[in-house]
């Protein structure tokens, strides 16, 4: 007879355990209190001596360098080993989160959906779309490379 565990925790070969999805959400809420703030930093400091384009690239570097750090750290010092399929499914989630986060504040600013849109539009020379493939490929580039040494 087998025995039973709690609903979510068993293991499958190659699956995804919902217990190792449990400290990367942690870490994406650090990960959006340090985007909130460099948002600041970008209004308050950067935009009145640089002007909005430039404070806008150099928001956007300095988050992605954040998100890199943090991630970097993170998974340097866990103690999970995690599979290929829980990293990207970190990744997956760390995405939708953000995005989805940057559409709800947007509705409640009443932000228009098509301007929220227009921030991902790379051929308008928008930038942002870093930030969501950084926080997209950072838990595999950093996953990975922690379980080698």
């Amino acid at each position: 007879m087998r025995s039973r565990t709690p609903q979510g925790t068993e293991e499958r070969p190659g699956g995804v355990r919902l217990r190792a999805l449990r400290r990367p959400l942690a870490v994406w809420a650090l990960m959006a209190v340090l985007a909130v703030l460099n948002g600041g930093f970008r209004e308050v400091v950067l935009v009145s001596r640089l002007g909005h384009r430039v404070a806008h690239l150099l928001s956007t570097a300095l988050l992605v360098a954040a998100i890199l750090l943090v991630a970097y750290g993170f998974f340097r010092s866990t103690s999970v080993d995690y599979r290929r399929t829980e990293l990207a499914a970190v990744g997956v989630c760390w995405t939708v989160l953000t995005v989805g986060f940057e559409f709800l504040v947007g509705y409640v600013e009443g932000t228009p959906v098509s301007v929220t849109l227009g921030q991902y539009d790379v051929l308008a020379g928008q930038v942002w779309i870093a930030v969501p493939v950084t926080l997209l490929v950072a838990p595999l580039l950093f996953g990975h490379a922690s379980r080698r040494g």
